[in-house]
C-alpha cells in the first residue's frame, strides 16, 4: 500500500467562490485549536464543511464553516463572508491529527516555490476528512493552462 501521506502532487484546478461563517483571528497557531473548538460546539460538525483561510496581505487567518440557508451567522457570534473562487493549485495532506497539522505550513511554502501565488486572495485549507486536508494555494491565471485545470466544488 503507498503512503498516502506523503503523497504532495499538486494541480491546478478551478474553484467556486464559497459563502461562509468564520471567526478571526491573527496568523498565531496557539490560537487556532481554540477558535476551531468554539466554531465546532456552535455549528456542530455532521455536514458541514469546514475551511481555513490564510490571508497573506493582512496577516489573518479565519476559521470558516460553509454557509446553509438556515444559518444566522449574526445570532451565532460569527463574521460571514465569501472564500473566493478562481484558479489554485491544490494537493491533499493525509494523516492523524494533530501531526498533519504540522505540515500544513511547510506544505503551502513548497507550494509557493511551485506557482507565484496571487496574494490578492487567500491560502485555503479544505477540511475534508478529519485525517485529510486539501490546501489551496490561489494562483495567477497566467499560471495555468485551461487544458490542465479540474473543476472542483467547493
Amino acid at each position: 500500500m503507498a503512503d498516502r501521506a506523503t503523497d504532495l502532487t499538486a494541480m491546478p484546478i478551478e474553484r467556486v467562490e464559497t459563502q461562509v461563517m468564520f471567526l478571526r483571528s491573527t496568523d498565531d497557531p496557539a490560537k487556532f485549536g481554540t477558535l476551531w473548538e468554539r466554531l465546532e460546539t456552535l455549528v456542530g460538525l455532521p455536514g458541514r464543511k469546514f475551511f481555513g483561510a490564510f490571508y497573506a496581505y493582512t496577516q489573518e487567518y479565519h476559521v470558516c464553516v460553509e454557509m446553509r440557508e438556515e444559518d444566522d451567522p449574526a445570532a451565532l457570534g460569527l463574521e460571514s463572508g465569501t472564500l473566493p473562487g478562481g484558479r489554485y493549485l491544490r494537493t491533499r495532506l493525509l494523516g492523524e491529527p494533530p501531526e498533519v497539522y504540522k505540515r500544513i505550513g511547510p506544505t503551502f511554502d513548497a507550494l509557493v516555490k511551485a506557482a507565484q501565488p496571487d496574494e490578492t486572495r487567500p491560502f485555503i485549507e479544505f477540511y475534508r476528512q478529519r485525517d485529510e486536508i486539501d490546501l489551496l494555494l490561489p494562483i495567477a491565471t497566467s499560471d495555468t493552462s485551461d487544458a490542465s485545470l479540474s473543476r472542483t466544488s467547493p
